[in-house]
């Protein structure tokens, strides 16, 4: 029989909203990718080769930024943003729980049917 998923609190898929909704953006989707696989970049590097303008890569930086998922800092003369992987790990997490209740949703479902058959 299939172990209960947890369940997360309201308080928990309340504060993931946002990390969603800034992940939920195709910019801000390919800035994230690159600084996990980049590491720390300024803003004229983030902006470098593509369309996309130093102005519009500050601005989706400061909504990861405010979802906690990438922040700043000054090195050198430069401002570099990096991400925060911790805040990733716990989105991770949710997102393990909230496929656990589906997996024992569908197991149920699965026992269910194949009890009827018989």
């Amino acid at each position: 029989m299939p172990r209960p998923a947890t369940h997360p609190s309201p308080a928990t898929l309340a504060s993931a909203a946002p990390v969603f909704t800034a992940l939920g953006d195709e910019t801000r989707l390919y800035l994230v990718s690159r600084l996990c696989r980049e590491g720390p970049l300024s803003i004229t590097r983030l902006a470098a080769g593509t369309a996309l303008s130093r102005q519009a890569v500050t601005k989706h930086l400061r909504v990861l930024g405010e979802a906690g998922l990438a922040s700043s800092g000054r090195h050198g003369r430069e401002q570099q943003w990096s991400i925060d992987a911790r805040r990733l790990t716990e989105v991770r997490r949710l997102l393990g729980q909230i496929s656990a209740r589906w997996d024992d949703a569908l197991a149920r479902l699965t026992a269910y049917v194949e009890t009827d058959r018989r």
